[in-house]
């Protein structure tokens, strides 16, 4: 299964593309789910309302079914569930249950609402390309993010390991009075946790990637060098940049004219920029698309075609042995487009923190490179690469030869 989540900078036409992306595939065969938390914009693009409990059919679109997601109603039923799970202690509390007509979403909702209808998508088997209109680039970032962030968390606050110790409590209470965490938060943990490696399994899929949307203008190159950095923090593939609202050259009116060359100074940019990456035109309409002809003019082939992905490392980040002749291990970190500028890494105990401008990312270290202190570190053809030297008191020794 496919995975394409389509995002941009704000304003640049991110759903009207993802929808056009949805409707390439669906025309080139494949079962095509097209997922959106907007509520007035697919219904104007696709002449069509999408259903929230139920993928609608799109009418003149055979194979491409549209759902909206309504955040508000997931948290609703969200926290609903924990109530009821939670009654006993919050009888003793003495608290006083929410009812449902009066619980609204809380900031943050959407994203764990997007990823729970992602994970469902691909559990249900019944697609062969699912297309996300994603929220704008930088929130996508930290969404996709989201579920390794939280899984340290918890890691962290409830560590798994300690459950072993929950025979013991009654023991321990009543030798040491030694508190131990009730069995509930474990078991809330372990939910949270199946949850999240299960939407984490299918946003590091070799078949997730994410289509960048954007405006030919003076800050494109810029904006986009920055997010590509972000997503490529994270092990995010790039499969394509869509410069949306392109105007035709060699217009009579001074005024457009001038417009079309700035936005093929701009579209030049990006290419030189993007060498690796496929950027493709999508040209102005005149107005705002409507209805699945107009939509299916957007993307021709091959801007609308989702190729099968290359095949790639399950991690990108890579161990380089280099013992044997430096004396070191180098990890290395893909970030094409990186400056020097804005870069941090800070080693934590077994862990490593990599900064790019606003973006940062916490890594375990591999066991061997535990063993190891860091170096030094340099900015190489688009990597990032950490030298690590073997610490004398950790690292094995040979065995003596005869």
């Amino acid at each position: 299964m496919r995975t394409v989540l389509v995002t941009g900078s704000g304003g640049a036409g991110r759903t009207t593309l993802a929808a056009a992306t949805a409707l390439a595939g669906a025309r080139r065969g494949a079962r095509t789910l097209l997922l959106t938390t907007q509520a007035s914009a697919p219904e104007m693009v696709l002449d069509a309302r999408p259903g929230t409990a139920e993928p609608t059919a799109i009418a003149g679109a055979p194979g491409l079914y549209a759902r909206r997601i309504d955040p508000a109603d997931r948290f609703r039923q969200e926290f609903l569930a924990f109530q009821e799970r939670a009654g006993a202690a919050l009888d003793l509390l003495g608290a006083a249950p929410l009812d449902e007509d009066e619980l609204t979403e809380l900031p943050g909702s959407e994203s764990f609402a997007l990823l729970h209808a992602l994970r469902a998508a691909h559990a249900s088997g019944d697609w062969e390309l699912l297309v996300v209109d994603a929220p704008p680039a930088a929130e996508t970032i930290r969404l996709l993010a989201l579920p390794a962030q939280v899984r340290r968390y918890l890691r962290r606050l409830l560590p798994p390991e300690r459950q072993a110790a929950r025979a013991l409590r009654p023991v321990l209470a009543q030798l040491a009075g030694v508190p131990m965490p009730a069995q509930k938060l474990y078991e809330a943990a372990e939910r949270w946790e199946d949850e999240l490696a299960a939407v984490q399994r299918v946003v590091d899929a070799p078949g997730t990637s994410v289509r960048l949307v954007t405006d030919a203008g003076p800050v494109a190159t810029a904006t986009l060098r920055t997010l590509r950095v972000g997503l490529a923090l994270h092990g995010r593939r790039t499969d394509g940049v869509l410069v949306n609202r392109l105007l035709p050259v060699g217009s009579a009116d001074p005024f457009l004219a001038g417009l079309a060359g700035a936005q093929q100074t701009a579209l030049k940019a990006l290419r030189e920029e993007f060498p690796d990456v496929p950027v493709h035109e999508v040209p102005h309409l005149g107005r705002d698309p409507q209805g699945v002809a107009e939509l299916g003019a957007l993307l021709p082939a091959p801007a609308g075609h989702v190729a099968e992905p290359a095949a790639a490392p399950a991690d990108p980040w890579t161990v380089e042995d280099r013992l044997a002749t430096d004396g070191l291990l180098v990890w290395r970190v893909p970030l094409p487009g990186a400056r020097r500028d804005g870069l941090g890494l800070v080693r934590r105990g077994d862990e490593i923190v990599v900064t790019v401008g606003r973006f940062r990312r916490i890594r375990t270290l591999p066991s061997a490179l535990r063993r190891c202190t860091v170096s030094g570190a340099a900015l190489r053809d688009g990597a990032l690469e950490i030298r690590f030297t073997p610490d004398p008191g950790l690292w094995p020794r040979s065995a003596p030869s005869d």
